[in-house]
């Protein structure tokens, strides 16, 4: 059962079409501020991004945001967190993400949220880390990436193990109860590195 102080949150920079994932945002900072556990996010103050920080600090929680330099320029920092680390660039953000929390949770996003919650579960899949990953799901909203997901077991390209061990759920409380239940599937390659990532 994994030691869970800090949850890494991956979501858009963007609100979305429909007004329930900016709720869902909102109500998984509240409830991750109110059972104790910080948020590492993007560090941005748009979109769903900004809403879960935003919800995080106004209910007493941790937030530590983590932004590329050129995005400080761009103007889109929160200015109201625990704390703004700025970054080199995107590899060093992710990797900083990934060093400073206990657990990932992939609400709703576009092309960046995808993109980081397909390489923490790569590194888990490794063994570079044995950290939980899971999808926080509003109005089905993952339903067709986890219909490829199964596509891809299907044809043999993921095991049923990974498969298994990625969380979904559908509401905050449900996802804070699955983090604590969870257990690491074997790494890919034999046993784990025994280290944070280092990619």
């Amino acid at each position: 059962m994994p030691q869970i102080a800090r949850v890494t949150v991956f979501t858009g920079s963007s609100p979305g079409a429909d007004p329930s994932y900016i709720a869902l945002a909102r109500a998984v900072g509240t409830t991750l501020a109110e059972a104790g556990k910080g948020i590492v996010y993007g560090g941005g103050d748009v979109g769903l991004m900004g809403a879960v920080a935003t919800a995080g600090r106004e209910a007493g929680g941790e937030v530590i945001g983590v932004i590329p330099s050129a995005l400080v320029n761009k103007e889109v920092a929160h200015t109201d967190l625990t704390r703004l680390e700025v970054v080199e660039d995107m590899h060093e953000r992710k990797q900083r993400m990934a060093a400073l929390c206990d657990a990932f949770v992939m609400l709703p996003g576009g092309v960046g949220t995808l993109e980081e919650f397909f390489e923490a579960w790569t590194w888990q899949q490794l063994g570079f880390h044995r950290k939980p990953i899971a999808l926080l799901d509003v109005n089905g909203f993952w339903q067709p990436l986890l219909e490829m997901i199964d596509r891809l077991v299907h044809e043999g390209f993921i095991s049923r193990d990974f498969r298994s061990s990625l969380i979904v759920a559908e509401e905050p409380q449900h996802l804070l109860r699955a983090l604590h239940d969870w257990q690491p599937p074997a790494p890919k390659w034999g046993e784990p590195s025994g280290s944070d990532v280092e990619l």
